[in-house]
C-alpha cells in the first residue's frame, strides 16, 4: 500500500472509532499533554484543513512556536461536536499535508502517535499493522523528529523493538513493543512499564519520571 494511502485509510479508521466514543471517552485524558481525547482528535484535522492564512494567524500570535500555534488551532475548534471532528478525519483523509521540510513521515507519526494517545488511555485497541511501526520508529530516531517530535536530550541508547526487526544505537539496551518503543521516543512515560533493558534508567531521567 502507498503511505499516503495507509494513512487515508488509518484516518478513516480512527473517525470510526471515534463514531464509538460516549461523551465521557471523548472527555478521557490523553496521553499528550494536558489535551482530551477529542483535542487530540481535532488536532489531526488541523494540518489537513487549515489554511494557510489561518496557521499564519496561529504562528503569529504563537511567536513562531509550533507547539503554541498547534495549541492555538485546537483550542478555536475545542468547541465542534463529536460527529464534525469524525466528519472532519473524513473528509480530509486522502489530504497530502506535511509541515514544511518535512515529507510524509511527520504526518504519518503524528497520526500514529496520537492514535495511541487516544486509544492507550481508553483501554482500546489501535487496531493498525504492525510493519508500518518501522517507518515511524526509523523516523522518530532521524534529525528531523527533533523538531516537534522527540524531547531534546534523548539519551543514546541501543534501542530495539521486541516485535518488529528493528534496532537502533549502542550502548544500555531499552526493549519493547515498536508501538511502546515509538511513544517513550516522542516523551509519553505511561508506557515504560512495556519496556525493559539496562539504559531504562536514562530514560526515565530523560523523561522527568523516577
Amino acid at each position: 500500500m502507498d503511505h499516503w494511502d495507509l494513512i487515508a485509510a488509518e484516518r478513516r479508521w480512527l473517525a470510526d472509532l471515534l463514531d464509538t466514543l460516549t461523551p465521557e471517552q471523548w472527555a478521557t485524558p490523553s496521553l499528550c499533554g494536558a489535551w482530551s481525547v477529542k483535542e487530540v482528535a481535532v488536532h489531526l484535522t488541523s494540518g489537513p484543513s487549515t489554511s494557510v492564512v489561518t496557521l499564519l494567524k496561529a504562528m503569529a500570535i504563537g511567536r513562531g512556536s509550533f507547539d503554541r500555534a498547534n495549541r492555538l488551532l485546537v483550542d478555536w475548534r475545542a468547541n465542534a461536536e463529536p460527529e464534525q471532528v469524525a466528519e472532519w478525519l473524513r473528509e480530509y483523509a486522502e489530504h497530502r499535508f506535511t509541515p514544511p521540510t518535512m515529507d510524509w513521515h511527520a504526518p504519518f507519526t503524528d497520526l500514529r502517535v496520537h492514535t495511541q494517545d487516544i486509544v492507550v488511555p481508553l483501554g482500546l485497541d489501535a487496531g493498525v499493522p504492525l510493519e508500518p511501526w518501522r517507518d515511524v520508529l526509523g523516523f522518530l530516531v532521524s534529525k528531523a523528529a527533533a523538531r516537534g517530535f522527540v524531547p531534546k536530550g534523548r539519551p543514546d541508547l541501543a534501542w530495539t523493538a521486541t516485535d518488529l526487526d528493528w534496532s537502533h544505537g549502542t550502548g544500555p539496551s531499552v526493549a519493547g513493543p515498536a508501538a511502546a518503543v515509538a511513544m517513550v521516543l516522542c516523551g509519553r512515560p505511561a508506557l515504560l512499564d512495556r519496556l525493559d533493558g539496562d539504559g531504562l534508567p536514562a530514560v526515565r531521567e530523560w523523561l522527568g519520571n523516577p
